[in-house]
């Protein structure tokens, strides 16, 4: 072999080796949370690398090219970003792509976002917008499932299919309602056991095309918590709390200067409160006492938010059932002070347009409470995505279920305000794991008044 040969041998061998060991995405990138002058774009990547966002606006033969501020990904953040394009405008689509230590990685799906319009004091004609919510999320791993009596592994996961349906439905937001992850008893007791678990959920393939497009938003449950029926005597809620802020990139975590995930955001005339159902829970077992889910400073902080909200409806998002009466599942019905402290502050202080969105329950259903002198409250539960169905939910002790809205196939719900100024109306759909319409129901803004 000549010289010359034996130095295009060696040089391709040194180029293979370098492209090989150059940091890629390792899952995502998300769109988090989307307001009129900021968005937060989320990736993780495969190691130690400084990572960027370029975003350019989709439309328009001006459209500017900007760059958000570099992030270097660590071992310490789990190789996590979430990076702020604060130079966005309201009202614009906008494309955008990861850049990893000056390499642009390509993606064979679409990867953008839409800020939110100007609204307020404009046209009586308003814009709609689409919320899809759903929970219980479960991504199989083989050497981490159950095993049944003669000892085959069995996934609790199926139904991925119900991906491409999200995706194709092209939400303006995905909230996801609870058991986002499901943490097994390997993961748990350790924080780098729950990063892990996180981060095998969130590389899954068929999920990313979803992640890239629409702006996400999650609480959690006890799934995403802990072990199965966690409350606030879970010694690791630290790092249970400390992977959710690293993996979704809400708009704030915690009210009143106390740890947790509470939060809220706008969806044009729709405010949406986001609550944390297991950081300040009881046991369910203990006599006496407190008996609480939300715990007090939070329960005061949504109190005072719903008075203090000016929009047109207020959608309450919490991983447990509210209105319910079931007493065989995790629900509020066991803390019947707190729940009853809520709806009578929503009754005595006239409080306009609330409706509360939850999981758990591995089957989805409409709940209505009719209230003397007022309007009735609804909660709409959809769960579960991927984990294991209820199929026997239509049977269970719900009395105020709304008839024809219990089912239990993998299913995800969606939310649509839309109508003129003072005729608005939220139109809540069930869909199954191919994306057909189970049931719908309009609820409009007077009758919600």
């Amino acid at each position: 072999m000549t010289l010359r040969a034996t130095f295009l041998v060696l040089l391709v061998i040194f180029t293979t080796s370098v492209m090989s060991a150059q940091v890629r995405i390792a899952a995502g990138p998300m769109v988090g949370h989307v307001d009129m002058r900021e968005a937060r774009l989320w990736v993780q990547t495969t190691g130690q690398a400084d990572v960027v966002f370029e975003v350019e606006e989709a439309t328009g033969t001006n459209a500017r090219l900007f760059r958000t501020r570099s992030i270097r990904a660590t071992r310490t953040n789990q190789y996590t970003v979430t990076a702020i394009a604060d130079s966005v405008e309201p009202g614009k689509t906008y494309t955008y792509r990861v850049v990893i230590d000056g390499v642009a990685q390509p993606l064979p799906y679409p990867a953008q976002f839409r800020t939110q319009p100007i609204w307020k004091w404009r046209s009586n004609d308003l814009p709609s917008a689409t919320m899809m919510i759903g929970s219980c999320f479960y991504v199989n791993e083989t050497g981490y499932e159950r095993q049944d009596t003669i000892g085959t592994e069995m996934g609790y996961g199926s139904g991925f299919e119900i991906l491409d349906a999200m995706t194709k439905a092209r939400p303006d937001v995905m909230v996801w309602l609870g058991d986002n992850v499901y943490l097994r008893e390997p993961d748990w007791n350790s924080r780098s056991g729950i990063l892990k678990r996180f981060s095998h959920t969130r590389a899954f393939p068929p999920l990313q095309p979803f992640l890239a497009s629409t702006a996400h938003y999650a609480i959690w449950d006890d799934h995403d918590f802990g072990p199965n029926n966690s409350n606030r005597s879970f010694w690791g809620k630290d790092n249970a709390l400390e992977a959710h802020t690293l993996f979704w990139p809400n708009p704030s975590y915690g009210v009143g200067g106390k740890p947790g995930i509470t939060s809220t955001f706008e969806l044009l005339d729709v405010q949406v409160f986001l609550l944390d159902d297991r950081y300040y829970r009881v046991p369910e077992n203990m006599s006496g006492g407190e008996q609480t889910i939300l715990g007090e400073h939070q329960v005061q902080w949504l109190l005072d938010a719903l008075s203090s909200s000016t929009s047109t409806f207020k959608i309450v998002a919490v991983g447990s059932q509210f209105l319910s009466t079931d007493t065989t599942k995790e629900s509020f019905i066991h803390v019947p002070a707190e729940r009853q402290r809520i709806i009578d502050h929503i009754t005595q202080h006239k409080i306009s347009g609330v409706i509360f969105i939850t999981g758990d329950v591995h089957g989805a259903e409409l709940s209505k409470l009719d209230r003397a002198g007022s309007y009735p409250l609804y909660d709409f539960t959809s769960s579960a995505i991927t984990a294991g169905s209820n199929k026997n939910i239509a049977k269970q002790p719900n009395t105020l279920r709304v008839d024809g809205t219990a089912f239990g196939g993998h299913n995800y719900g969606t939310i649509t305000v839309s109508g003129r100024r003072r005729e608005r109306a939220l139109t809540l759909r069930l869909f199954d794991e191919q994306g057909k319409e189970v049931w719908t129901r309009t609820l409009s803004e007077r009758d919600l008044r």
